[in-house]
């Protein structure tokens, strides 16, 4: 059973078949996006050259999660601004942001999740409650809209040629985040008065 570091080794071949060294049996991108939604680590290689892939089949599977269904997680605006950062000074600072503003969302979604458990049980109606969820959402809307006006600081001039005229951007300032303090205040009230 072929290991590294703990992570179970996938051996993508020419015929783009791939292999799992840890189960012996040939998988598809199906299978391993079930792996990482159970959490399971995994290295993809070129079987011929040993090569580390695994960002570029990570990428595909995204990729055909996207077409196959109807409910996208990545909206346009969103890949749009994400292709203006390749090849910017400012590309190195994407990837740290966008995993740390993932794994907050991952980590207060779990504590939403924990919290309506203890307060309702395994109720159909905890699994259904979609407005926390759609408050943290607003927030990562929120958190991304202020990563991209930081970054138009440190490149105002590459920013503004770079994008068609607009109507002015309002700046993120205090009243925003006070705004977003409030809402969040509402729904510790909301959840409290449930409990």
């Amino acid at each position: 059973m072929a290991k590294n570091e703990g992570q179970v080794v996938i051996k993508k071949y020419a015929n783009r078949r791939l292999y799992n060294t840890g189960t012996s049996t040939y998988v598809t991108l199906e299978d391993l996006a079930k792996m990482v939604k159970k959490g399971e680590e995994f290295l993809v290689q070129d079987a011929k050259t040993g090569e580390d892939i695994t960002h570029s089949v990570l990428t595909q599977i995204i990729f055909e999660q996207e077409s196959k269904t109807g409910n996208t997680l990545l909206p346009v605006s969103f890949l749009r601004q994400l292709i203006t950062y390749y090849g910017d000074q400012m590309q190195m600072v994407v990837p740290t942001f966008l995993e740390h503003s993932m794994k907050t969302f991952a980590d207060q979604q779990a504590q939403m999740r924990e919290h309506m458990t203890r307060t309702f049980g395994e109720t159909p109606l905890a699994k259904n409650l979609q407005a926390p969820m759609q408050l943290m959402e607003e927030q990562v809307r929120r958190n991304t809209e202020m990563f991209r006006q930081a970054v138009q600081m440190f490149t105002p001039f590459t920013a503004q040629q770079a994008e068609a005229p607009r109507e002015p951007r309002k700046p993120a300032d205090a009243k925003d985040i006070d705004e977003l303090k409030e809402q969040l205040r509402s729904l510790q009230t909301r959840l409290d008065s449930l409990t």
